[in-house]
């Protein structure tokens, strides 16, 4: 299983209220993409107040937590999902940072590569850090450059200048509310305004229908965006400095399907994976059943391209908090058991299509197959709406290496008898750079990917320290 993204939420108001509780909302709008922390951080005329703590967010932030953040005109959260540095309440986010010129908060979505070269020269000028997440470097970095600037904003842009990889920020200061996305557009970033004029900014559009407020448009790659009193202005010098490399994988798995990532439809970007799962690798089968949740888009396009009926053949436990860690293989059977059952007298006698995100190490969906089998099931075609893995990703997908890739050490042909199928397909690159297109021709220039994840090319320099706990690892003696 492909461990979620980051989120983020910002909203910047007028006058005073209970910011925190639509962050809260917009939070929850995003817990898809991550689950283990959370945080909000508000502030009151330049006075910040910030809880955060290691959980869901209705677990972190209970009513009595809302209310001590207190009243304020601008206000940041942020759901985690550890891509740098490992779990804990040490590393949950916003990162709260009070100096001379004034509060900070700042949130981030993404990974840099060459973080671990910022923090060693950080680190040899006398910076302490508290956490081993790649965003406290940033925050330093942005922290140092506003000593010498007029401005945050320009703090931010000279910053802009020495992080490379992906980030999506969302900064508050003590009287502005600031957006970035790195020149790439690695990780989605919008826009939205409420009813009463204010601004918000949100990792996915979702978040801005949680809060009542109207999208109006996504960060341009290597866009700065400022909400304060003076209206909404922009600062676009570093916006068209590289390619456009928007992580494919947010059109397959990582974000809700009723969202609209720079213009294209979450849901229709995977209703056509389906389809073209169904042209690649159609088979002959009584019904299509799809993975709760990021396999069912999929599995109705398999299903209304090859004609083959859809129907609902598991049954996802909502009420099943924070996912357990599971040593063991019965344990992690077990888990799919906990979290998945099947409606037998759709599976029982009949030749099943089951449609999934992807597969990683093929232990999960063994073990789902399984179930699916033991329902009656007289045969099971796998259909994966994403390539294969064979590469790590640098960017902030949890996949940092390859020994552990299914697809790396067996063929298709060994994985389907691996997992237990009767056969196996995924989705070619050449047609999952087409997800999110409304016209059939690729065009890089307009809509660039990044595919990294299964084909190698990378649109930035390879790190030589990618693992997720680089900063974790002990000093040599």
């Amino acid at each position: 299983m492909i461990h979620e993204e980051c989120g983020v939420f910002g909203i910047w108001q007028r006058e005073s209220g209970p910011v925190a509780n639509d962050v809260y909302a917009g939070l929850f709008a995003l817990q898809h993409r991550g689950q283990e922390a959370a945080g909000i951080a508000v502030s009151r005329r330049g006075v910040f107040r910030h809880h955060k703590d290691v959980g869901l967010v209705d677990e972190v932030f209970s009513e009595g937590a809302l209310d001590r953040l207190g009243e304020g005109n601008i206000a940041v959260g942020h759901v985690r999902y550890s891509t740098s540095g490992s779990p804990g309440r040490a590393n949950a986010q916003p990162i709260v940072v009070r100096h001379r010129k004034g509060n900070m908060a700042l949130c981030h979505n993404g990974n840099l590569i060459n973080s671990a070269e910022l923090r060693e020269a950080l680190e040899m000028e006398g910076c302490i850090f508290h956490t081993t997440s790649d965003t406290e470097v940033i925050a330093f970095l942005i922290t140092r450059a506003r000593l010498k600037c007029g401005s945050i904003e320009e703090a931010l842009e000279k910053t802009m200048n020495r992080i490379e990889g992906a980030y999506s920020l969302i900064l508050m200061s003590p009287s502005k509310l600031l957006a970035a996305r790195d020149p790439r557009g690695f990780r989605p970033l919008c826009m939205g305004e409420t009813k009463e004029g204010g601004t918000v900014f949100a990792s996915e559009t979702c978040a801005l229908d949680a809060v009542g407020a109207r999208f109006v448009r996504d960060l341009d790659p290597g866009e700065i965006v400022i909400a304060d009193r003076d209206g909404i202005r922009s600062i676009r010098s570093h916006c068209g400095t590289a390619p456009r490399a928007l992580c494919v994988f947010e059109y397959i798995y990582f974000a809700r399907p009723d969202s609209v990532i720079d213009g294209a439809s979450v849901h229709r970007a995977r209703i056509r994976a389906g389809r073209f799962l169904a042209q690649r690798h159609p088979v002959s089968a009584d019904v299509v059943i799809g993975v709760p949740d990021s396999g069912l888009d999929a599995a109705i396009g398999f299903s209304a391209e090859s004609g083959i009926p859809y129907d609902i053949g598991l049954v996802k436990n909502k009420y099943i908090g924070r996912t357990f860690i599971a040593p063991t293989q019965t344990q992690r059977e077990r888990m799919v058991r906990l979290k998945l059952n099947p409606v037998r007298h759709v599976l029982a006698g009949r030749r099943v299509v089951l449609v999934d995100d992807s597969i990683v190490r093929g232990t999960t969906l063994a073990a789902l197959i399984r179930l699916v089998r033991e329902a009656g099931a007289a045969e099971v075609h796998v259909r994966i709406s994403a390539p294969p893995f064979l590469h790590p990703c640098y960017y902030g997908t949890d996949i940092d290496s390859e020994d552990k890739l299914i697809a790396v050490r067996h063929t298709v042909e060994e994985t389907a008898g691996l997992i237990g199928a009767d056969s196996l397909g995924y989705l070619p690159v050449e047609d999952a750079i087409k997800l999110p297109l409304r016209q059939e021709k690729y065009d890089p220039d307009q809509c660039g990917l990044c595919t990294a994840c299964f084909d190698g090319t990378y649109p930035t320099a390879i790190p030589e320290q990618g693992s997720k706990n680089r900063f974790e690892q002990p000093i040599a003696e």
